[in-house]
């Protein structure tokens, strides 16, 4: 069976296409398509409080396209999510709205608390060892999820409104950067050797510049060394000599220091990139509701 997700996210617009199938009892998720839009709505919500209408019309062309693509591959259910910048624009109402009746696609949009109940609905911490701590991080254009499990329950999880496009354009006071740095190591005290998984297209991008091969951790050190290469370039050779995409050159400096500040802080030696996200996790919550329905009718 297949599903999608739609994610309105601060940078970028994406829509999964996910094929869900069980094995021996176990649900095994299979990524089937990722389109990826880079709208960056980041711009517009978080320095001018609102969405234009060129960058809101592009969006709702979007939608049309993506609800097109979705009554095309016939899923069983799709979901579609808005996290930072459509919080944050005072239009955003309004977009929505247009959404609804133009694409016929409805859009919830979600706070920080449930965008990283999301992300950790994808349970990446269930392949690796069930005794130790993990540190979910999800870094986006407009805010930082994180959750903190041990011993495979969830013991803290907040969200920050410090991501990529904010501290591009020094849009992050210096108190909530602060406050975040100290949120990090209160939760971390106590707790040895904590794994960090991240997910984000800008730590799935670090991941890849890293050359590392069969899903084998990223350390500190050298996650250190690739942003210190990647920011020696300008904006313009990091597209030209590196071979990034322009939407990704000029944030994936923030990303990495964002993700080296909470390693460093929790004392983190190593992160782990299984290339997961909001997207994902959605995915995961449609198979579970999906489940649930077909549970409720064979009691009926």
């Amino acid at each position: 069976m297949k599903f999608a997700s739609i994610d309105i996210g601060s940078n970028a617009v994406r829509l999964l296409f996910c094929n869900v199938f069980e094995d021996n009892g176990k649900a095994v998720f299979k990524k089937a398509e990722l389109i990826r839009i880079p709208l960056r709505l980041g711009e517009d919500a978080f320095l001018k409080k609102k969405i234009s209408k060129q960058k809101a019309d592009r969006l709702v062309t979007t939608m049309k396209a993506f609800k097109h693509l979705i009554s095309v591959h016939d899923v069983v259910a799709y979901r579609a999510c808005a996290t930072a910048a459509l919080r944050t624009a005072t239009n955003s109402a309004e977009i929505i709205k247009r959404i609804r009746k133009e694409a016929n696609l409805p859009v919830t949009v979600i706070d920080g608390k449930t965008e990283a109940s999301i992300i950790y609905a994808n349970h990446a911490e269930e392949n690796l060892a069930h005794d130790a701590s993990y540190m979910y991080v999800d870094i986006g254009g407009g805010s930082t999820e994180i959750t903190l499990i041990h011993k495979g329950k969830c013991i803290a999880s907040r969200s920050f409104n410090i991501g990529t496009i904010l501290l591009l354009y020094n849009k992050v006071e210096k108190k909530l950067w602060l406050e975040f740095r100290q949120w990090v190591k209160d939760i971390s005290v106590g707790l040895p050797a904590i794994s960090a998984i991240g997910s984000g297209g800008n730590i799935n991008k670090l991941y890849k510049m890293s050359d590392r091969k069969g899903n084998k951790p990223l350390s500190y050190k050298k996650l250190k060394l690739i942003t210190a290469k990647i920011e020696s370039y300008s904006t313009k050779d990091r597209i030209k000599i590196l071979g990034l995409n322009p939407d990704r050159a000029d944030v994936i400096v923030p990303a990495a220091k964002i993700l080296l500040t909470i390693m460093k802080s929790a004392r983190i030696q190593k992160v782990i990139v299984p290339e997961i996200g909001l997207s994902d996790g959605i995915v995961h919550g449609l198979y579970a509701e999906h489940l649930k329905n077909i549970r409720t009718k064979k009691r009926k």
